[in-house]
């Protein structure tokens, strides 16, 4: 499965922006999806995920600030990003978990004033 990610940008501190990934085929409920990143100079760190169930997992960092949907009609997983800091700044990657890791391309999101 393919997966297209989009929405990054630059933004101010304090600002928002909403990232989505869709998927190539269809998704269901079962299998989890969501979004890491890789901020510079650091590995790439779990953000958010719809895990089984409809269970949302946070990374401590994002809690409070981020918030993962998905919509399984649409094949699309969305996190929707407020309050944004300068820490925040990296590539953002979404990911699928079938009977294997499917990740998407990486979309930038900078956060500067």
């Amino acid at each position: 499965v393919q997966l297209q990610a989009s929405g990054g940008g630059l933004v101010q501190p304090g600002g928002a922006l909403n990232l989505s990934c869709t998927a190539s085929r269809s998704i269901n409920n079962i299998n989890p999806m969501g979004w890491y990143r890789q901020t510079p100079g650091n590995q790439r760190e779990f953000v958010a995920s719809v895990v089984l169930g409809g269970e949302l997992v946070y990374a401590d960092s994002v809690k409070g600030r981020f918030t993962i949907s998905r919509d399984v009609a649409k094949r699309t997983v969305y996190l929707q990003m407020d309050d944004l800091e300068p820490g925040d700044t990296g590539v953002y990657y979404c990911y699928l978990a079938t009977d294997r890791i499917s990740w998407g391309q990486g979309t930038q999101v900078t956060v500067s004033s």
